[in-house]
């Protein structure tokens, strides 16, 4: 039985989401036809859409059905009708690569060094003109993520949409991390978008959502039918969509609940890592983090040997973000924090989930307490 300790990538199918799934699958029928099995897809479609928009407090007509993440992140950013995007230095990078694709001018906002966006900087930043690109009265997009994937750092999201509102500025927040592990609601929040995505909370991969405001206007990126009231082209992935659904649903239930317990979990976690190895570095710990992430670094101990290593004891952690591990250079979100790169090569981000277990965290230990006395005798000699 092997241990999966990396949710941040991909957290594991839920049943609840199978089962839609595979009905789904039994049913049929295109949501865009008119005879009996199309009505019926499009009925579970719909019905999928308003789970969701409940969860996050919207109505249905909000939810705008995506292929993933990414592309719910690439919509928001380079349909959005503004003179300039202002971003913060830690977002995911598909943010940031979209924002450099629009040729717009883009302005990168530092974090403190636990990685929390600078919001005086931000505030300055909205107030000011881009090297008289444009005139300071110049619309903004501003994107900041709701929680990192790396540290599981929490920004104050309500307060950046507060200030962009202030300056007249459309705010979107990558919530991908966030949903299903702290509370999530789109109007509290006071954001414009939201980007969601499916596997993150235990549904199938290949499905996601960008949540838009009403009044909200993109310039249209995918070109075909009528789909999703004609802001997203394209046949709905109506299995994946229930199987989206049904996931939000069950994270949703038991939320408060079973988040007490991953973050106990987390949280015995680090207490015994501390005991195994005092030197190690918890990325993040002195500020509001998600409550199943723990991103840490063992100086000399080097992340891609470590996962390696790890791996072949039956152990799945990652060295940060699925989406650019394998870099030399470390991680570009520790790097914005100010993290030396010898410690951000020995970077590793451990991730619990709604199947993590005590026994999980006794067996990491165990490993690392190994490969900690392996690296120490191999450096003593």
């Amino acid at each position: 039985m092997r241990t999966y300790l990396d949710h941040n990538a991909t957290t594991p199918l839920r049943p609840q989401a199978r089962e839609a799934m595979m009905a789904a699958l039994d049913m049929g029928g295109n949501p865009s036809s008119i005879h009996a099995e199309g009505r019926a897809a499009r009925a579970l479609v719909e019905k999928s859409r308003k789970t969701i928009a409940d969860a996050l407090g919207v109505i249905p007509a909000m939810v705008v059905f995506t292929g993933v993440g990414t592309e719910a992140n690439n919509a928001a950013i380079k349909g959005a009708q503004v003179d300039r995007i202002i971003i913060s230095d830690v977002e995911h990078s598909c943010v940031l690569e979209a924002a450099r694709a629009t040729g717009k001018p883009v302005e990168i906002i530092p974090v403190d060094d636990n990685g929390v966006i600078a919001l005086e900087i931000l505030a300055a930043t909205l107030a000011s003109s881009h090297e008289d690109t444009f005139a300071p009265s110049g619309k903004a997009l501003v994107s900041v993520m709701l929680a990192n994937n790396e540290t599981g750092v929490i920004q104050p999201v309500a307060e950046v949409a507060e200030l962009t509102s202030r300056f007249g500025g459309v705010f979107h927040t990558d919530a991908v991390q966030a949903l299903g592990k702290i509370p999530v609601n789109f109007g509290l929040l006071g954001v414009d978008m939201m980007t969601l995505s499916s596997h993150k909370v235990g549904g199938p991969q290949g499905v996601g959502a960008l949540i838009m405001r009403d009044g909200v206007t993109l310039d249209k990126y995918i070109h075909g039918g009528g789909q999703e009231l004609g802001r997203r082209g394209g046949t709905e992935n109506v299995a994946g969509i229930a199987g989206f659904a049904a996931a939000v649903e069950a994270a949703l239930e038991d939320n408060t609940k079973k988040q007490i317990e991953i973050k106990a979990l987390r949280d015995l976690f680090e207490s015994k890592l501390q005991a195994v190895s005092p030197d190690v570095t918890i990325f993040g710990q002195g500020v509001e983090r998600l409550p199943n992430t723990s991103y840490i670094a063992l100086e000399g101990l080097k992340a891609q040997t470590t996962l390696i290593n790890l791996d072949l004891e039956g152990i799945a952690v990652s060295t940060g973000s699925a989406c650019s591990s394998g870099k030399v250079t470390g991680s570009r979100v520790l790097k914005s924090m100010g993290v030396e790169e010898g410690l951000r090569e020995s970077a590793l981000r451990i991730s619990f989930g709604w199947t993590s277990t005590e026994k999980d965290v006794e067996k990491f230990i165990e490993i690392w307490q190994q490969l900690v006395e392996r690296h120490n005798q191999t450096a003593a000699a």
